[in-house]
């Protein structure tokens, strides 16, 4: 099930993607708290999604065990979608995965969904520690894919089956941020979900390469793409931008390689990065992907994005500090809403 009963903004759903960031001053007990407190707010504002994101071995991210987050969220919510957004499949054995959301099927029937990505979510030495295959470097993630399906297949023949699992129509969604993926899931026929959020640079290619080597399946009749978006929205621009430099700083670590917890906004923004970093910065708001602004001011830069990409569904992340502050921005989107 692509889509559910969800609003529409230009006749397209918005969804949500969160990766339960850890504050600094705060823990993973809080940062949950927020997670179920946002989904709670996203299913009366009408999201269509509530997607988690696999990380590993990050101070400021908590939702490495996926899948138990994503039980937590459908049981504290009633009609919303949740899924992984995504889940790595080389970190796993299909079979587990298939076990995994098999089990959230069963508890939660016609609300699941499993994103899957072909990166590690981490860094080498986590990746050894998670008893994963390296020398593949996620070339064998084709094969794993169709492993994993199988088990959702029935087959009462089969040597090994997944209980629960075998038998459900669990939708899977192809995540990327290059064209493999892309490729990988117009030759499926499955929904593809582009990481436009953290790599702009090649999304007209990819969206480019599924468009043209669609093949209709079972699964899906025709192409149906969601991008993701960072969006930081407030009352004023002013607001908002002092907002994003929690996301900026974030930005910045992740190109330095320093890991630590999700930083609280800059007072005086202009004193608080150099000119490397300011330049940085502007390379990274000056992509559609990054939207940061007032409730005109990121209406009409979606506006703008979906006429240039012809985008299915968003799935928007909102790295914010403050939990209140997150809340308003992503109820802005929902007053965008028709």
């Amino acid at each position: 099930m692509i889509q559910s009963n969800a609003k529409k903004f230009n006749g397209i759903p918005f969804s949500i993607l969160d990766l339960a960031m850890i504050n600094e001053g705060s823990d993973a007990a809080q940062s949950f708290k927020n997670t179920v407190d946002l989904a709670r707010h996203a299913e009366r504002w009408g999201f269509n999604r509530y997607w988690l994101a696999e990380h590993h071995n990050m101070q400021g991210v908590a939702s490495s065990a996926t899948s138990i987050i994503i039980g937590h969220v459908a049981g504290a919510t009633k009609t919303i979608r949740v899924g992984s957004g995504g889940v790595m499949l080389p970190n796993h054995a299909p079979l587990v995965i298939a076990e995994q959301f098999g089990t959230l099927e069963a508890m939660y029937p016609g609300r699941i969904d499993l994103g899957l990505g072909r990166a590690p979510g981490s860094d080498q030495a986590t990746a050894y520690a998670l008893r994963r295959t390296l020398h593949s470097n996620g070339e064998d993630f084709p094969e794993q894919l169709a492993e994993l399906r199988s088990y959702f297949e029935h087959n009462p023949t089969a040597r090994v089956r997944a209980v629960p699992g075998e038998g459900q129509d669990i939708p899977i969604w192809l995540l990327g941020s290059s064209g493999f993926s892309a490729q990988l899931a117009a030759e499926l026929g499955l929904p593809f979900s582009f990481a436009s959020h953290f790599a702009p640079a090649y999304l007209m290619q990819a969206l480019q390469l599924y468009h043209q080597r669609f093949k209709p399946s079972k699964d899906l009749s025709e192409p149906y793409v969601m991008l993701g978006v960072n969006v930081i929205a407030a009352d004023t621009d002013d607001k908002a931008h002092y907002l994003a430099t929690s996301y900026m700083q974030q930005f910045l670590n992740i190109r330095k390689g320093v890991t630590g917890k999700f930083k609280p906004p800059h007072e005086d923004p202009e004193a608080a990065f150099d000119e490397y970093e300011k330049a940085a910065i502007e390379e990274l708001l000056e992509w559609p992907s990054t939207i940061v602004g007032s409730t005109d001011t990121v209406k009409r830069k979606l506006e703008a994005f979906l006429e240039a990409t012809k985008a299915n569904e968003l799935i928007i992340s909102s790295g914010i500090y403050h939990h209140a502050d997150r809340l308003r921005s992503y109820e802005i989107l929902s007053e965008m809403m028709s």
